[in-house]
């Protein structure tokens, strides 16, 4: 997120710059939490207020995303839709403009070309306009039709329950301020079993833990990335990483590697040589998961438990 308009940062070409060095890779993946549009009309009504929030950017932030080095976004998340239809519509647009796919919405598949392998990405949420956690055997049918048009599967899971106490896996169902936000083990275990090669966790806006089940990486949840006065950075809020995963042509995890991050002052993502992210992953994965989760080695290398 780059803030809530008019409260954004100066410079949104350079707000994630001090990461770019982080942000490299075949593809660069993020969970985008808003829309990128010029509407006024939101799900608020008025203005946002400390009981109902509406994030949006202008269009033209979307180059910022690719100058920081993003090139896919999922949009399954709970502000997709803040103002509405023809919020969601600028936001893709602005995104296709700048040369960013996206995933998210209802029966989407996205194919990205890379080298000579096609990766597809497909976006979960439980909302009507974004592919459905909730209805699992039309995730499922869904992820097995992708598994059968690309060489790798890559699913982003909006789920679970927020905030600092949030940041353990409930084995079940779990809900926040009444909604149902699915239940994230059986989603995720799901989606590999249909035929996903790597699950990636947005929604509870703290780090969560990672587990390797038949041989595929699960993040349950990547914490925040960047926001800019959209979140308190206090304690667990504030620590987060950017995940670097290398999939084998079979899918097969190979190897992973956690670098830190820290949001700092008004939400702006810095690295953390304290590598307070890495640390709480592991600490996360040993302590909800057991010998199914990952172990963190020095440099925050993932290793496998065992």
């Amino acid at each position: 997120m780059f803030g809530v308009t008019p409260t954004l940062p100066a410079s949104p070409g350079t707000y994630m710059g001090q990461m770019r060095s982080a942000l490299q890779g075949d593809v660069v993946f993020a969970n985008l939490e808003g829309t990128l549009t010029d509407a006024t009309a939101s799900k608020c009504g008025g203005a946002p207020s400390s009981s109902c929030f509406a994030f949006h950017a202008p269009p033209e932030f979307a180059r910022a995303l690719r100058q920081s080095g993003f090139t896919i976004v999922s949009n399954a998340n709970n502000h997709f839709f803040d103002y509405f239809q023809a919020g969601e519509d600028d936001t893709v647009r602005a995104l296709h403009r700048a040369g960013i796919a996206q995933t998210g919405m209802p029966g989407e598949i996205t194919i990205m070309h890379v080298k000579d392998f096609r990766i597809a990405f497909l976006g979960f949420a439980p909302y009507s306009n974004t592919g459905s956690l909730t209805d699992l055997p039309a995730a499922r049918r869904l992820i097995h039709r992708a598994s059968e048009k690309a060489d790798l599967v890559v699913v982003a899971i909006h789920a679970g329950a927020e905030g600092t106490a949030a940041v353990h896996l409930t084995g079940g169902e779990e809900a926040y301020l009444g909604e149902d936000r699915g239940n994230p083990e059986a989603f995720a275990h799901m989606a590999v079993d249909a035929g996903a090669d790597l699950v990636l966790g947005s929604g509870p806006h703290v780090l969560r833990a990672m587990e390797l089940y038949r041989d595929r990486l699960i993040a349950y949840s990547l914490g925040n990335f960047a926001g800019y006065h959209n979140f308190t950075v206090e304690g667990v809020l504030g620590d987060s990483v950017v995940l670097h995963v290398t999939i084998a042509a079979d899918g097969a995890f190979r190897a992973g590697r956690l670098v830190s991050v820290r949001l700092a002052g008004a939400g702006q993502p810095v690295p953390d040589p304290s590598g307070a992210g890495a640390a709480l992953v592991a600490q996360l994965s040993r302590s909800d998961l057991g010998a199914r989760g990952i172990r963190v080695g020095p440099g925050g290398v993932i290793q496998r438990r065992g």
